[in-house]
């Protein structure tokens, strides 16, 4: 990857000018314009949701003028979006917008609508506002209230930075068209080697947990139909045979919210397992004193929580750095014998297709998937002897190490590109690099 040809910050390029974004674009125009029109026009609808951060935005959502005049933002075809609230601005929510229903659209009114003059090209525009420079200045312009903060107007009509002439404004945005498509690609390709990566993992541990590591060792009929034959010697029993415990989380009587304070002792709730860990939340803590009161619902070291509500199976193992949590409201802790079962290879065959589909079937609720004690109780576990768990485990985790560490290597590069991506536009924006210079290497052509 060629780096861009960086010029000095200082160094205003021949023809650019230096003036205030209002001098190039409109800033929120009024729905005065579209005052003729018919209430009944069908015209498109944008919440904030609609519009990603990669710039892609969903215009399937539509109504009638009638249903938006009052209340949401306006925009039309060929106006920018831009995000005003935090974290989306942040975030870089932004979207070039077309192909509204008769070229009209309402939205959120946490959009900023910019709409370029004749002499600003509209594609250039939506650069501009992704460029680190206006992201910067605009985060520390902000006001209001922490968590409502907002970019202000006056922000953006008083940005000041070098434009150039609109021709080379539209060379600049094909240059970027095609270079961030480029890199778009490379962060796509990496992003699915890594779910690629992810889905090897979880075949392989489901493969360790119901078919065990001896390829040749003598099978049998699990009598589930969906999990086919298991080793021969392996027994199929209830979880109430190798629990200890089945334990609900304390319920609202037991748990209000005057007992929370911070940093104290974490309390785990569903929102707190995420991909099969525990992470506490500094924010939802309790005293040491609440905690002696609900010290019935203590995690150790080998309990595996459950969520008992949402995304069915979903679960994690207690390990040394989360002893001592409590089992929040819309949990459940399941204690092992560890006797008879390994927590860490019960676990592993929790985060299995075959038992999530089981626990699917079995779950209640019409609105939101259910768990309770029962279920959770019935469920069907493989049991190979202890032995065979603990090196089933030990296999799992040496193959889980060998693919993170290719995850996040993965992960850093999609990092640095991104980071790339964004030093790129911010370079071709501020006139720090001549893409003059590329055309002409991409026009000249190759000996043979």
């Amino acid at each position: 990857m060629n780096k861009p040809q960086r010029q000095s910050i200082d160094f205003l390029r021949d023809n650019w000018r230096v003036a205030r974004l209002k001098h190039y674009v409109q800033i929120n125009p009024t729905k005065s314009e579209i005052s003729r029109l018919p209430e009944e026009t069908e015209v498109s609808f944008l919440p904030m949701e609609a519009v990603s951060e990669s710039g892609e935005f969903d215009e399937t959502r539509s109504g009638m003028i009638a249903d938006y005049a009052s209340g949401y933002t306006y925009f039309r075809d060929g106006d920018v979006l831009l995000a005003k609230i935090t974290p989306c601005f942040e975030n870089g929510k932004t979207a070039l917008v077309h192909g509204l229903k008769n070229g009209i659209g309402f939205g959120s009114t946490e959009f900023h609508v910019l709409r370029a003059k004749d002499n600003m090209s509209p594609l250039y525009l939506s650069y501009v506002v992704r460029s680190h420079i206006l992201r910067s200045h605009g985060e520390a312009s902000m006001i209001g209230a922490a968590g409502q903060k907002r970019v202000p107007e006056s922000f953006l009509s008083e940005f000041k930075q070098p434009f150039p002439p609109l021709e080379e404004q539209k060379a600049i945005a094909s240059f970027l068209d095609t270079e961030t498509a480029k890199l778009d690609q490379l962060v796509e390709k990496k992003k699915r080697l890594i779910e690629l990566l992810q889905e090897k993992r979880q075949a392989l541990i489901t493969q360790a947990v119901t078919k065990g590591l001896d390829p040749n060792v003598p099978m049998k009929d699990s009598g589930i139909p969906w999990l086919g034959e298991v080793p021969a010697h392996w027994d199929i029993v209830k979880i109430s045979r190798v629990a200890v415990s089945i334990q609900t989380g304390p319920f609202g009587s037991q748990l209000h919210a005057e007992d929370y304070v911070d940093d104290g002792i974490p309390v785990i709730n569903p929102s707190h397992l995420i991909d099969g860990d525990i992470a506490p939340d500094p924010t939802c803590t309790v005293s040491p004193a609440t905690k002696q009161r609900l010290i019935r619902h203590e995690l150790m070291r080998g309990d595996i929580v459950f969520a008992r509500r949402g995304e069915i199976g979903r679960c994690a193992l207690v390990t040394e750095s989360a002893q001592g949590f409590l089992c929040g409201t819309g949990c459940f802790r399941l204690r092992l014998n560890s006797q008879i079962v390994d927590p860490a290879f019960v676990a592993f065959s929790f985060s299995t297709p075959w038992i999530r589909d089981w626990l699917l079937i079995q779950s209640v609720g019409s609105t939101m998937d259910n768990l309770n004690t029962g279920i959770l109780a019935g469920t069907p576990l493989l049991v190979p002897p202890v032995s065979e768990q603990l090196s089933i485990v030990q296999r799992i985790r040496e193959i889980s190490k060998t693919i993170n560490q290719a995850t996040s290597r993965l992960e850093h590069q999609v990092v640095l590109l991104r980071e790339y991506r964004q030093a790129l536009i911010t370079a071709a924006v501020t006139g720090q690099i001549d893409v003059r210079q590329y055309a002409a290497h991409e026009a000249t052509p190759v000996s043979s």
